[in-house]
């Protein structure tokens, strides 16, 4: 593994992977969604001469077979993320989440390449019907965007399958961090907080979720990529414990000094089938077949996250009064 290419290299986890496989030595070929701004979202400032950064789209097939060509492993991170907006917009989710994923599998089918890494997610699981979640839990689409990752993952393992394209499906849990959108609960309380705000708009408090520092999960993309005892597997990436809602806000409140009160905002609120009440991964299978672990503690992760969004420069990025699904 030395020249690597990372698909939604822009995003929030893409962008902290790319640097993290630059830090170890790696030819990174990013990929950032084209747009006329030629903008490159996190990778933005970015500077390394190893970084070839590239503007283009997943659904467009003849475009992943050029991206990959070369690549001695590909991670596949792009996708659309936001599960109220694929309530909206399902047909996109269907395009970029099961037509990109093929598309990448085809692409690296046709160029040889050595690893293929797909981004799986929690949300597959729906709400545990045990604890902690191990990687043989049923599937329960409970959201159009968990409907068309099942669907990507099944494509990617069909591809293992019937075509031996070494494939590993990286199920990360539910990562935090700086550069997160202020979508995600833990960006939307302190950025609500840093923007001066103390009645803090939130959705259902109830839900419980196994929260990941960014750090741990590219570390375990890595670990993954590494092994060759994760081709033709789903493996967990989560700390198993989990933190309820309510109980992030406290903490979060705590650690800004914010004296708050919190108010709900039914756009916030999924419908109530939708919402995935608990989620708590298993994290033995990751353990086993490559030695990872979670190294930061929530506390320490908030802590860091905390001081990148109180940082002017970086809030401002961040339009806080509007909830954007």
């Amino acid at each position: 593994m030395k020249n690597v290419a990372v698909t939604g290299a822009d995003g929030f986890i893409g962008s902290h992977l790319t640097e993290a496989l630059l830090a170890e030595g790696y030819n990174v070929k990013a990929l950032a969604q084209y747009n006329s701004f030629n903008n490159w979202g996190w990778l933005e400032g970015v500077q390394h001469p190893a970084l070839n950064v590239v503007t283009g789209d997943v659904r467009d097939p003849n475009f992943c077979r050029e991206f990959v060509k070369g690549c001695d492993t590909v991670f596949h991170l792009a996708a659309l993320i936001a599960i109220p907006y694929s309530y909206v917009a399902p047909d996109s989710y269907i395009d970029t989440n099961v037509k990109g994923t093929l598309n990448i599998c085809q692409a690296c089918r046709d160029a040889g390449v050595g690893r293929l890494l797909v981004t799986s997610t929690s949300e597959v699981y729906g709400t545990a019907m045990r604890v902690p979640i191990d990687e043989t839990h049923p599937r329960q689409p409970q959201s159009p965007y968990s409907a068309s990752k099942i669907g990507a993952d099944a494509i990617a393992l069909s591809f293992h399958n019937a075509f031996g394209l070494p494939v590993t499906i990286v199920r990360p849990f539910n990562t935090f961090g700086p550069r997160q959108s202020a979508r995600a609960i833990i960006p939307t309380i302190i950025s609500q907080i840093a923007a001066g705000e103390r009645t803090i708009k939130v959705g259902d408090l109830s839900p419980t979720r196994d929260f990941n520092f960014v750090e741990d999960t590219c570390r375990g993309f890595i670990a993954l990529a590494k092994s060759p005892l994760t081709v033709g597997e789903e493996v967990n990436i989560a700390t198993g414990t989990e933190v309820s809602m309510q109980q992030t806000l406290d903490t979060i409140a705590h650690l800004m000094g914010a004296e708050i009160t919190w108010e709900r905002d039914e756009a916030r609120i999924r419908p109530a089938s939708s919402e995935v009440f608990r989620l708590c991964g298993d994290n033995s299978k990751i353990k086993r077949l490559t030695n990872w672990e979670p190294r930061v503690s929530l506390e320490e992760g908030l802590h860091r996250t905390i001081e990148w969004f109180t940082k002017p420069e970086n809030l401002s990025r961040y339009k806080t009064g509007i909830y954007n699904v």
